[in-house]
Order: C-alpha cells, then sequence, then structure tokens
C-alpha cells in the first residue's frame, strides 16, 4: 500500500469537517470518504517537536527534538524517522514542499526531494501561496508518474502557518467569528479573516494532489493521511497544552477501511501513527514505538485503545517545559518553570498577543499546576486544583503522568533539560522569537 502523507502548518481543528464553518471542500469530501477522528492530540504544540513525534513514534523528550530544529535542536537518532524506515522495507519515499524535522532531509530518508526545496524555517521569506501550490503541482506529476515500488510521499504545506495573506476584501473582515480565547475587535477579526485566506490555500493544495491521486489510478491501493502539526497560531491555542494548543484534525482513507465515512470520538494520538501506518502497509514495525495502532479501532473490534494522551513543551522560542496528561474527562497540567509568569515570546506575534501586552497579560503570574474537568468546563477556563472535590482525581492524574515521564525516562524528571550547544533560546521574558538575545550560560534556565 502506498502511502500520501498530507500536512499542514498551525492548522489545529479549523476546518470545515470539525463544523467550524470555514470553508474547506476539499478537505471535507476527504473526511466524508475516510475517518474523521474527533479527539486527536499530538505529542507537543511547537512545529517540530509535534513532527518529530509523529515520523518517530516517539515523544519529543525521547526522540531529542525538544525544540525548534531551525533553532539548533536535532533527532537523537535521524534513522528513527518513518521515511528512513520505510526505505529500507522497499518503499521509495518522497517529500514535497516543507519539513521541518532538520535542514537536510536525505538525513531522515527522503530519496527523492520534488518541486521547490529551497526552504528553511526562519531564513527565508516567500510568497507562501505561489510556494504551496506549486509544490501541490509537483506531487500531483509525481502521482501521476510511473513507480516501481510502493511510495511514501510527504505532502507539507506551509500554510496556514503566519505570516497570513493579505485579505482580499477587508470589508469581509465584519463577519469573522475570531477562536474562543481572542477577544473580538476589529484587528483580531482582520487577523482571522487573513486566517482564513490562508486555510483557502491550503485546502487549494491539498484538491490539487487529491485530485491528482484519483486521476492516477492508485487511489484503491494509496493510503492518505491528512493532519496538522498542532493547534493555530493565535494566543491560548499553539505552543500550550490546552485542547486548542494540542488538538489536531485528523483523517485517513483507504481501500477497505470498515468506519469509512464515520466520525470517531476514541482519544487518539500522533503516537499511534507510526505502529497504524507499518501494520497497514504490510511492514514491521520497529522496537521503542510508544504509540498504540489504531487499527483495532478501524476494523470495528474496538471502540478505543487508549484512555489517556499525553503532551508536552519543552522549548519554543523559550525555555518554557511542561507536561500534560488528558482522559475523557480531566486534563492535568504541570509546570516546571521557575518563571511565573507567561513567556511572551512563546506566543506569536499578532494583533491579539499586542493587546495583550497592553493589557498585563504577561505580568500575571501563571499556576504550578491546573486540573480541567473537560465535561463541564471543556474551554478549560476553572482551575480545579485546591478543590477538595477533586483531590482524589488530581492525585491520581498526576501518578499517572509521573509513571509516564519514568517509562518513557523523560529527562525532565530529573531537572532542567539543557540544550545542545548549538541551540537557540530566548529569555523567557522576551516579548518575540524576532529578538535576537540569546542564553548562552544555561545554568540561567534554573
Amino acid at each position: 500500500m502506498n502511502i500520501l502523507y498530507l500536512h499542514t502548518h498551525d492548522t489545529g481543528r479549523f476546518i470545515q469537517p470539525y463544523g467550524c464553518g470555514l470553508p474547506t471542500p476539499n478537505l471535507q469530501r476527504l473526511a466524508e470518504e475516510g475517518t474523521l477522528f474527533r479527539q486527536a492530540y499530538c505529542t507537543c504544540p511547537t512545529c517540530s517537536p509535534s513532527r518529530a513525534g509523529l515520523l518517530t513514534g516517539k515523544m519529543p523528550h525521547t526522540n531529542g527534538m525538544w525544540g525548534l530544529a531551525h533553532r539548533g535542536f536535532s533527532l537523537f537518532h535521524p534513522e528513527d524517522h518513518l521515511a528512513a524506515w520505510l526505505g529500507i522495507n522497499g518503499f521509495e519515499t518522497a517529500l514535497c514542499g516543507i519539513q521541518h524535522e532538520g535542514e537536510n532531509p536525505r538525513a531522515f530518508g527522503y530519496q527523492k526531494i520534488l518541486g521547490d526545496a529551497n526552504y528553511s524555517m526562519g531564513k527565508c521569506k516567500r510568497d507562501w501561496k505561489v510556494f504551496d501550490l506549486g509544490n501541490a503541482h509537483a506531487a500531483a506529476d509525481y502521482l501521476k508518474g510511473t513507480h516501481d515500488k510502493p511510495f511514501f510521499l510527504s505532502m507539507g504545506l506551509f500554510n496556514t502557518h503566519r505570516v497570513f495573506p493579505e485579505v482580499p476584501d477587508p470589508k469581509a473582515a465584519q463577519y469573522v467569528q475570531v477562536p474562543p480565547p481572542i477577544c473580538d475587535t476589529p484587528e483580531n477579526r482582520m487577523d482571522m479573516a487573513a486566517f482564513i485566506e490562508s486555510l483557502k490555500i491550503a485546502d487549494e493544495a491539498a484538491g490539487i494532489v487529491l485530485d491528482a491521486l484519483r486521476e492516477s489510478g492508485r487511489e484503491k491501493d494509496t493510503l492518505v493521511l491528512f493532519t496538522t502539526d498542532h493547534g493555530i497560531a493565535f494566543s491560548e491555542m499553539k505552543c500550550t497544552l490546552y485542547d486548542t494548543g494540542i488538538g489536531v484534525s485528523l483523517i485517513m482513507k483507504y481501500q477497505g477501511n470498515q468506519m469509512a465515512g464515520r466520525a470517531l470520538d476514541c482519544l487518539v494520538s500522533h503516537l499511534d501513527l507510526y505502529p497504524t501506518l507499518c501494520e497497514l502497509a504490510g511492514v514491521p514495525k520497529p522496537e521503542g514505538l510508544q504509540g498504540i495502532s489504531l487499527l483495532p479501532v478501524l476494523n470495528g473490534k474496538k471502540e478505543s485503545i487508549r484512555d489517556s494522551v499525553y503532551s508536552e513543551v519543552n522549548f519554543h522560542v523559550a525555555y518554557e517545559p511542561k507536561r500534560c496528561v488528558r482522559t475523557e474527562r480531566f486534563k492535568y497540567i504541570r509546570r516546571y518553570s521557575s518563571y511565573e509568569k507567561p513567556m511572551p515570546s512563546n506566543t506569536d506575534d499578532s494583533p491579539d498577543k499586542s493587546l495583550r501586552t497592553e493589557a498585563g497579560y504577561y505580568q500575571r503570574p501563571q499556576p504550578r499546576e491546573l486540573l480541567f474537568d473537560l465535561v463541564c468546563d471543556p474551554m478549560e477556563r476553572i482551575n480545579l486544583m485546591g478543590n477538595p472535590d477533586f483531590a482524589e482525581t488530581a492525585e491520581k492524574l498526576a501518578r499517572r503522568l509521573d509513571g509516564w515521564m519514568e517509562r518513557t525516562e523523560d529527562p525532565l524528571r530529573l531537572g532542567v533539560m539543557i540544550p545542545p550547544e548549538t541551540a537557540l533560546v530566548n529569555y523567557p521574558d522576551s516579548m518575540s522569537a524576532k529578538e535576537k538575545v540569546f542564553i548562552r550560560n544555561f545554568d540561567e534556565l534554573h
């Protein structure tokens, strides 16, 4: 079975199949033909660590991608990458568009680099619409070409990452709804309207690729996986452990899928995709995977495969270590940093961030632990830590998180995670990723 891995940047669940009212007709069609997972979560709500978690089947604290690849972090073992594993098991591996696991995609096992490969996160400015649509056409040509082996094609879209495209009709922003954590102001509405323009580009590019797959005659022997890395680049979303940060889109489509046309509510981690793809493709699973195959759910033998998912943050722009465990009902978050305020540089620059800065948001102390009842408080507004009625729940989830950290040999349990010498890490009170002032003495992280 061929594998088409189609992925976007910073999209969360803001696509039509999740009912958000944003038009993505190509992804809607894919969802209706495949299986939509309503409760899928990433391993880390920042770009490189999230992608590395999915593509190695191991948590970022295990695989070494503690922070962003273009800021000096890297995998401990590049050969653990899914592309490398599939390559040694008889697949032709191809990359089109972006990846965010390192400077050299061939180090991860990609045999062919298609389209415009002149991409390096944080180091180049492009017309990202031209970039994504051009690469979509290059992927389409590849799909329509001849193949002597089963292929693994990673088709990576830059959109919906910031900076967003201009809004053609500014008046349209008057009728846009901003995401729930964001204050409803004209500036934020315009920002969201720009996100929608970016989303339209991503859907158009996805449509080019999916149409080419249909035209190629390989649709019946190709598994299509669509997902994104984490939540959208707005305040209290990307780079946070709220569901708005770790919740992701996830669609799978393949011939013989017994759950085709269904939306499933079972908890799913990005970790689960590596073993699932191996089983569906008839490839042995490597040792050390931390996820659970979704096949029992997709075959209708089980309604769920796990009762909890885990996610983490280590380094994004600043060092902000935190961990969480999420069950169907509860979420427990633990912060480890000695810096007690929000770290502004870990939120992408935006009109809302400017508004929050003026309002003093980044001067407010943050709790060390948080507990949310996701049935009664799905927006995660009421911290139940210290509430005696939930003391036992908090203790159980804390122990569960400790156990997970122990089993996966999380270095954070031993103290501060010291980054490699190549890493660029801003001070906790840095206001933006654009500030070129980096920590050199990492004893300061204590």
